[in-house]
């Protein structure tokens, strides 16, 4: 399926060959209507339980990785604006994604490459579910997106290896460990953390690489 205006770039909706495509509206609509597909479905649902509970923005899961199939799950700190499909001005996608328009998106995307990591053996997410406006995280948030870490986690039937990205995501370290998965911390591939510690930033791939082959083949 080709998008109409952008063939150099996006050659597919389904199979993105560059960061940044979720900026083009044809490529939301298509993850937005593939949100019921059976490997997405249970997570999409756990999203908008979230959002009702807690009154915030909650962008999806990402589609086009894994799901509950996935081998390995990259938790994140917070959702940033361009996950926010009620932004004004520049539209933000809905989801939390590697093809989002900014970035530490951006970074994801060429650092997944880097590490060879199939997409489909990976998902997505913030410890920090919900976008409320501000990037800052108090203690309360923390508390209750590690609680909502775990009715995640129970939904991932079969990852057990988790890549923790940044310090507030580590603060899931003791629930991740308990619950028998091999745990791993990593920079965050933001621009701050680039222009503050572009050694630890550079070594972003080489973790994530080596928290996928830790998994034992099937």
């Amino acid at each position: 399926m080709i998008i109409q205006g952008h063939q150099r770039e996006y050659p597919s909706l389904l199979r993105p060959v560059s960061p940044r495509s979720m900026r083009v509206p044809e490529v939301r609509a298509a993850r937005l209507a593939m949100l019921d597909q059976p490997h997405i479905q249970p997570l999409s649902a756990l999203a908008a339980d979230i959002r009702a509970q807690q009154h915030v923005e909650v962008p999806e899961f990402d589609p086009l990785d894994g799901g509950i199939d996935a081998r390995i799950l990259f938790l994140f700190e917070k959702p940033g604006p361009m996950t926010s499909a009620s932004r004004t001005g520049k539209a933000g996608s809905g989801f939390i994604s590697r093809d989002n328009d900014d970035p530490s998106a951006e970074a994801t995307f060429r650092f997944m490459e880097t590490a060879g990591i199939p997409r489909e053996d990976t998902v997505t997410w913030n410890v920090v579910p919900g976008w409320n406006g501000t990037r800052k995280i108090t203690a309360q948030e923390l508390a209750a997106g590690v609680a909502d870490a775990k009715r995640l986690l129970e939904r991932l039937h079969a990852a057990r290896t988790v890549v923790l990205v940044g310090k507030k995501a580590a603060r899931a370290t003791k629930l991740f460990s308990s619950a028998g998965f091999a745990v791993f911390e990593s920079p965050h591939p933001s621009p701050l953390v680039r222009a503050k510690y572009p050694e630890r930033w550079s070594q972003i791939p080489d973790i994530w690489r080596a928290a996928y082959k830790s998994i034992p083949k099937a």
